[in-house]
C-alpha cells in the first residue's frame, strides 16, 4: 500500500517546484500519494524584485515575523512524510515559509511526523536551516533528512548573478558572459537521485540512517569558507535589524546604509577576513571546525549552535 506524502513549497521563480518535481518523481512512480501545497500569502512578494523592495524584507525575515496567509487546506490531517520545500532570504527562511511553519493548524499536521527539508538557493543556507530546525522542533515534528541544492559558482560571481535574476526575472547569463544564476539545471534534474534514496527509507518506515546516506550522495555540502562568513554575518544581520526595530521611522534610510554595508562586507571585507583566519586561526581550530561542519550537515537540533 502506498504512503501519503505532503509536499509544501513557496516559489517566486518556479525553481523550487522544479526541484520538488524531480525529487519526488521516484516517490510518485513507486505508487505513493503525493499532495502538493503551495504557500500563498495575502501580501504578494513581487518577482522580479526591485532592489529597495528586496531589502525591505530583511527585518521581517530575520525576525521570523509571520505574514498573513491565504486560506489553505490539505486532503488529510496526517501524512507518512512531509517534504518542506523552502528557500533562504537574508540568512533566514523566507517569510512565506516561516509564516506557514508558525501556523497552528499546519503545526498540528506535522506533529509527530517525519519531515524532510529541501532547498534551492545561492549558497548560504546554514543560518536559515538552524531556524528551520527550531521551528520543526517547536512543532513536534521529526527532521529526518535535509537536502540543500546551491549555485556552485564562486561566491562573488553568484552574488552578481543572483541580483541579475532577481531584477530581471530571467535565469539567463548576464551580458552573455556571467554564468547562469541559481541551481544548475543538471543539479535540479539530479534531485531524483535523492528521491530514490528517500523512497527506500519511506518504504521501510525507518529513517535513522537516511541523512548519512544523503551525505554520501552529496545532498549537503557545507563549505568552511561560506559557513565562516555566514556565522559572522548572521549575528551582524541581527544587529542591523535591532537598529531598524529601535528606529522604525528611519527604516528606509537604515536599509539603504545596510545595502551598501552588505556590498562592502561581502565583496571586500570577507576575503580579507578569510585570509586572516586562514593564517592565524584556522590551523588551530581544526577540531572545532570539523565538529561544526558535521553538525550543520546533519539533522539534529542543538540551540547552542544557533547562538
Amino acid at each position: 500500500m502506498g504512503k501519503r506524502i505532503l509536499a509544501v513549497y513557496y516559489t517566486q521563480s518556479g525553481q523550487l517546484k522544479q526541484i520538488l518535481d524531480n525529487f519526488l518523481q521516484p516517490v510518485i512512480s513507486a505508487g505513493n500519494e503525493v499532495e502538493f501545497l503551495q504557500i500563498q500569502t495575502v501580501h504578494k512578494f513581487p518577482f522580479p524584485w526591485s532592489i529597495p523592495v528586496f531589502f525591505d524584507s530583511v527585518p521581517e525575515s530575520v525576525d521570523l515575523k509571520p505574514t498573513p496567509l491565504e486560506p489553505w487546506k490539505t486532503n488529510h490531517n496526517k501524512y507518512d512524510l512531509v517534504v518542506l520545500g523552502w528557500q533562504p532570504w537574508n540568512l533566514s527562511p523566507s517569510i512565506p515559509f516561516s509564516s506557514l511553519m508558525q501556523d497552528e493548524d499546519f503545526k498540528s499536521i506535522i506533529k509527530d511526523t517525519p519531515v524532510i527539508t529541501i532547498s534551492g538557493c545561492r549558497n548560504m543556507w546554514v543560518n536559515a536551516m538552524e531556524k528551520n530546525k527550531k521551528l520543526i522542533h517547536a512543532a513536534g515534528a521529526k527532521l529526518v533528512g535535509n537536502i540543500a541544492l546551491v549555485d556552485k559558482n564562486p561566491n562573488h560571481l553568484s552574488y552578481f548573478t543572483i541580483f541579475h535574476w532577481l531584477g530581471t526575472g530571467t535565469k539567463t547569463r548576464k551580458w552573455g558572459i556571467f554564468p547562469k544564476p541559481g541551481v544548475a539545471d543538471a543539479d535540479i534534474e539530479n534531485a531524483s537521485v535523492f528521491g530514490e534514496t528517500v523512497q527506500k527509507y519511506l518504504k521501510n518506515g525507518d529513517w535513522d540512517n537516511l541523512q548519512p546516506q544523503l551525505l554520501k550522495q552529496k545532498a549537503v555540502d557545507v563549505k568552511y569558507s561560506l559557513m565562516f562568513i555566514e556565522r559572522k554575518a548572521g549575528k551582524i544581520f541581527k544587529k542591523w535589524v535591532g537598529i531598524i526595530n529601535k528606529h522604525p521611522e528611519k527604516r528606509s534610510q537604515i536599509l539603504v546604509l545596510y545595502k551598501y554595508y552588505l556590498h562592502i562586507a561581502l565583496l571586500i571585507a570577507s576575503p580579507i577576513i578569510l585570509f586572516v583566519d586562514l593564517i592565524f586561526f584556522r590551523p588551530f581550530s581544526q577540531k572545532k571546525n570539523k565538529r561544526l561542519i558535521e553538525y550543520y550537515s546533519g539533522v539534529e537540533y542543538d540551540p547552542a549552535y544557533s547562538k
